[in-house]
């Protein structure tokens, strides 16, 4: 399939999930994260979740992050440049969602890129060899390519690898990890 296709069928499939469902599932990849050896790091860059695309719930992945004790950073778009802002998530951090209903910190305390070591990543879908389908803005293609060679990035979906995304591109930035509910696949 390609990227158009895979957008339509996860999106419609992710809203087949009830609410309690999508806990559940949010619960379990972050208890399959905890499997992977990523926690010697500092920063962690975190999205917080869409609700309404019922995106998985980071939640619990944060509860992971602060009883380790890690910092944690959060991004604010800029859709007239398609860049992205990030912020350390402080105890005095405001979230606010923008227009297209993504929680984002309205200011803080920014962090350079150079200094990320995890990104977990939101996505759609994911084909064998780690390519990632997004909503297709490009916000993560230009940050991960921003971001030093040696960042560990890392997809978390509720579903299984495609085969193959027929129309990648070979600029696409693939992932290292992607974690769902039931395992962990390594690129």
């Amino acid at each position: 399939m390609n990227k158009k296709e895979l957008r339509i069928k996860y999106k419609a499939l992710r809203q087949q999930f009830s609410e309690n469902e999508l806990e559940e599932k949010s619960l379990a990849i972050a208890n399959q994260l905890l499997k992977l050896d990523i926690w010697q790091h500092t920063y962690y860059h975190l999205f917080l979740p869409i609700e309404e695309q019922k995106e998985v719930n980071t939640e619990y992945i944060l509860q992971i992050l602060a009883g380790k004790d890690k910092e944690v950073v959060l991004s604010k778009s800029h859709f007239e440049t398609v860049s992205m802002t990030h912020y350390l998530l402080t105890d005095a951090t405001k979230i606010k969602k923008n227009e297209y209903h993504i929680p984002e910190p309205v200011d803080g305390l920014e962090v350079p890129v150079s200094k990320i070591d995890v990104v977990f990543i939101p996505l759609l879908a994911y084909d064998k060899k780690g390519n990632r389908v997004g909503y297709g803005k490009g916000f993560y293609d230009r940050f991960l390519s921003s971001c030093k060679n040696e960042v560990i990035k890392i997809g978390v979906s509720f579903f299984d690898p495609e085969e193959k995304i027929n129309d990648d591109f070979d600029n696409d930035i693939t992932l290292n990890h992607c974690v769902t509910p039931t395992q962990s696949f390594s690129f």
